[in-house]
């Protein structure tokens, strides 16, 4: 077998293409004087181990626009950076150095040496091993990235940039500080917790909850407390008795004059939350406190404390009050438990009985404890309508007849006032630091802030977002929407942190959310500080306001590179696309897009933000693929057995880039095959030596250059999964059908494998380069121009012909199995002109039957086929493709195609094929011709 067309090592041609591009300098940009740019990045990956394949999904997107750009003519800008910043290299650290058997295992899988592994326990050492990793990674994807602007946000030069954009938003008076509640792990110090879940592990959708906890006192020793957590203060007035865990041990803590009998749990976090130690006078066990009595205030009602083993220690205080005529959970448990308790209506309701626990319950089909999913529906219900529909029933004193949407502030102002309750805060779910810990919730009395909510930034930002560009368009809507609730972000933290010192006082750090924001805009000087053209420590408040904001004057000693600097930074910027995940709609896009509203001018603002969407382990359990939840292997070594371009297809066929996508091996299994199938079809190609142009060789050059046109509106809109489907699908249809309708055509067939194999270039690169070589050319088809669409060669004529032809043949074929015949002769009987002008008027009339039957019933001889002519015709228009009607619509008559390509017919179908009008017909056939329609001949076989 030729070396050329055994089967495809794409090992071997990935390597290949990857080392020519980097020795050649293929992707670097530089500003050109005149010509148009496109600036396009992706949201920098976090520190905290390898890459793996949900990571490269989105870089996949990044790159295919990046490639498609350039082919289009574009100078494009595509850099890389690191996000070292916050925990994810220190808790990798901390792994290390306690020994984490998973961690270092997976390393020493990964060939890295037992030194090398040693040297991780220093975060930094983490930072640079891993950053090294990753440009590896990128280049083995094929990313056509710039990597001399390459940045990491723990440089020094990169720290500088950060500190010059707080003290402009320190001059634009947006950074504030007041008393703030924030997330806290006692390993680590303060995290972030938010979707894109950059310090945690578990937990990144969790909010902080207000809760009340209010204090029930012990009927005989009315220091001792009993406090209970709830979201509901207002209930306090139909609460019946309290829960206890009776296998839990409670703590006895001092809380000034009173002792309090919580969990071990809920004291660690009212110490975080009040900033006092809490000393522990003693312990008791739950089932010791069973059948004591409390009093419940404002109430002044004693009640009993009864076991419940569905308590969680975990949540709240450990001590739960119940109210059972609106709490489902509490109705439900005493009725598994068998209490003797009466419950209480407090809350007046349309649609709902005096108890709407009850109620609810039976509407969700709860019937016991288990039946978690139905209780929190059922609990969700009850408190959405008596928060807005409920009113408060005589039996609450002061709060009779006042809406429960009230009542539950003003409930909770008189027991603070009282001193019987005080704030707490909970998170709604458990939240997972990546060092394992539990993450609290810590007040923190003198935190900085950004002033998002200010109304003027708002304004512009707003404003500025209806003229960006979204994909998909919707994305628009989400991040519109968030800025509009977006409030003052805490900005800086205290801890074992990467990151930047917070200039207005150093003993803080930036957190990593609001080091990411202005990032894109030190792309540039990276550039100049990578190539040794400038140093870091020459980076300062002077340099940075010339090139962004245009202030001041060049540095002395610098004026060369501080110019350059600037006419680059005016070259590049705006970003063009900024692309990254779904978790970053409303955390990093708000704040990105409103941190260049607040500091650089109107020009500089960015022009279009792309999301994608997770790669999944599971589309039911829609859990996205992370290296802190298991499940998620290097990139580079799946790319090594199934080939980098397959996944790259993969990524781009499979789903839209804005679905979730189901990690499947078996489907990138396909996509590996696929691309030798391209491979062993352009050596099919290739291989022809014909040199007649038949009716086939003018149609595949119609269709690829219709391909070409539909391919280029997609990737304009950049609907890459429409644009791999045509170009990895639909030209192999078409060129098979080339193949097997007998194209021969040698220069036809280099016409569509030229153009072809520069449409998969953006998606494909590697197999595309190669193909390339292989058909004579010596520069990387990368570089070439994206194929343009030669209108002259397109036909609708000819492709909707060939169409017809194929399903004539399919036609005739059908009736000769279905009728046995062996056929001599078929008749193929073309309909009346009248037929196809009245296929016309139902087309452009919107198929207005009426209106069409009355028009030709006044053109028409025979005036009684007309009604059920039309009404034929209407059917057949949503039997056929619209192409096909709307070429009949234009024009289109198929007696002439079918002429010309006759004796194909024959040969296909074995027989003499009579080609007539209707009007034609022999005497015997004539109520079979009558029924030609447009697009379907009556077929006679003799």
């Amino acid at each position: 077998m030729d070396k050329n067309t055994a089967e495809y090592n794409f090992v071997e041609v990935e390597k290949k293409w990857q080392k020519r591009w980097e020795e050649a300098g293929a992707f670097e940009a530089d500003p050109i004087d005149g010509k148009k740019k496109f600036f396009i990045i992706f949201a920098y990956p976090g520190i905290s181990g390898y890459l793996h394949v949900g990571h490269m999904r989105g870089y996949t997107y990044a790159d295919v626009i990046a490639r498609y750009m350039r082919m289009r003519g574009y100078n494009v800008l595509f850099p890389a950076g690191f996000h070292a910043s916050g925990l994810p290299s220190v808790g990798f650290a901390r792994k290390i150095e306690r020994g984490d058997p998973a961690t270092i295992a997976m390393l020493k899988e990964n060939g890295v040496p037992d030194k090398i592994i040693e040297k991780l326990k220093d975060p930094y050492e983490v930072v640079n091993f891993f950053r090294d990793i990753y440009i590896d990674e990128w280049k083995k994807f094929g990313f056509s990235i710039d990597f001399r602007y390459t940045l990491c946000s723990i440089d020094l030069g990169y720290q500088r940039f950060i500190q010059w954009q707080f003290r402009k938003l320190h001059e634009k008076n947006l950074l504030v500080k007041k008393q703030h509640y924030a997330p806290y792990c006692p390993r680590c110090g303060p995290v972030a917790v938010d979707p894109s879940e950059t310090d945690i592990s578990r937990g990144g959708n969790a909010e902080i909850l207000d809760f009340l906890i209010i204090k029930f006192r012990d009927l005989e020793d009315k220091s001792l407390v009993y406090p209970a957590a709830t979201l509901r203060p207002e209930t306090i007035f139909g609460v019946t008795n309290m829960w206890v865990n009776p296998d839990v041990e409670y703590l006895i803590v001092n809380m000034g004059d009173e002792r309090w009998i919580i969990s071990e749990e809920g004291k660690r976090k009212i110490e975080f939350q009040t900033g006092k130690e809490l000393k522990v006078e003693g312990k008791i066990m739950g089932k010791d406190l069973i059948e004591r009595r409390v009093i419940a205030p404002l109430v002044d009602r004693d009640i009993p404390v009864y076991p419940a083993k569905f308590v969680d220690p975990m949540v709240g205080t450990g001590i739960v009050m119940s109210v059972p005529g609106h709490a489902p959970y509490d109705w439900i448990a005493l009725k598994d438990l068998g209490m003797p308790v009466n419950p209480i209506s407090i809350i007046k309701v349309e649609g709902f009985s005096d108890f709407p626990a009850k109620d609810a319950c039976e509407m969700f089909n709860v019937r016991s404890q288990e039946d978690a999913e139905a209780l929190e529906q059922a609990t969700k219900e009850v408190y959405k309508r008596e928060y807005h529909k409920g009113v408060m029933k005589e039996n609450c004193g002061d709060f009779a007849g006042i809406k429960v949407s009230e009542a539950k502030e003003l409930v909770k102002e008189r027991l603070i006032s009282i001193g019987e309750a005080m704030v707490f805060k909970e998170f709604s779910e458990e939240v997972i630091c990546r060092c394992g810990s539990r993450v609290y919730i810590k007040l923190v009395p003198d935190q900085w802030f950004i002033k998002y909510s200010d109304p003027e930034l708002k304004r512009k930002t707003l404003e500025h977002v209806g003229t960006m560009a979204f994909y998909p368009k919707h994305a628009g809507d989400t991040i519109k929407g968030a800025i509009e609730w977006y409030d003052d972000r805490a900005c800086v933290r205290k801890g074992r942190w990467l990151g930047t010192r917070f200039p207005l006082d150093e003993s803080w750090i930036i957190e990593p959310i609001s080091d990411s924001t202005l990032y894109p805009a030190y792309y540039i000087i990276a550039k100049y500080v990578n190539l040794g053209l400038i140093r870091e420590e020459d980076l300062d408040d002077e340099v940075f306001d010339y090139v962004f904001l245009g202030k001041g004057s060049p540095k002395k000693g610098l004026e060369d590179v501080i110019e350059a600097m600037r006419k680059e930074f005016l070259y590049w910027y705006p970003v063009d696309i900024n692309l990254g995940g779904k978790e970053h709609m409303t955390v990093h896009f708000p704040v990105y897009i409103m941190n260049h509203v607040a500091i650089l001018s109107m020009e500089h603002w960015p022009r279009g933000i792309f999301v994608n969407w997770w790669v999944v382990q599971s589309k039911t359990t829609k859990e996205k693929l992370s290296k802190s939840k298991g499940g998620a292997e290097p990139a580079p070594k799946i790319g090594e057995r199934y080939g980098i371009d397959a996944i790259r297809l993969y990524y781009c066929h499979e789903a839209s880039p804005h679905d979730d996508m189901e990690w499947s091996f078996e489907r990138l299994e396909d996509y590996t095959k696929r691309i030798k199938y391209i491979w062993m079809l352009f050596h099919k190609m290739l291989s022809l030596n014909g040199s007649n142009v038949k009716f086939i060789d003018r149609w595949i050059k119609s269709r690829i250059n219709t391909r070409i046109e539909s391919i280029m509106k997609r990737l304009d809109s950049l609907d890459i999964r429409g644009a791999a489907s045509e170009i990895f699908y639909g030209i192999p249809d078409d060129i098979e059908h080339y193949l097997k309708e007998g194209g021969n055509n040698k220069e036809i067939a280099r016409y569509v494998l030229e153009r072809w194999i520069k449409l998969m270039a953006p998606i494909t690169p590697h197999i595309a380069e190669e193909l390339w070589f292989l058909l004579g050319n010596k520069k990387f088809v990368s570089l070439e121009s994206y194929p343009k669409v030669e209108s002259k060669s397109i036909s609708r004529d000819i492709e909707i012909g060939e169409e017809i032809i194929i399903r004539l043949v399919d036609d005739i074929q059908e009736i000769i199995k279905v009728t046995g015949i062996t056929p001599r002769k078929v008749y193929v009987y073309i309909a009346d002109e009248w037929k196809y002008e009245a296929l016309k008027a139902l087309y452009n009339s919107n198929f207005n039957i009426g209106k069409v039957i009355k028009e030709f019933i006044g053109r028409v001889q025979d005036k009684k086929v007309v009604p059920k002519v039309v009404q034929d015709l209407r059917k057949l228009s949503f039997d056929v493709p619209e192409n096909l009607v709307k070429g009949v619509v234009e024009g289109f008559r198929e007696e002439k195609v079918f002429k010309e390509e006759a004796k194909r017919i024959e040969e296909k179908i074995g027989a003499e094929i009579i080609i007539l009008s209707e009007r034609e017909s022999r005497e015997d056939h004539k109520q079979k011709a009558i029924k030609a329609l447009p697009l379907k001949p009556a077929i006679v076989i003799e």
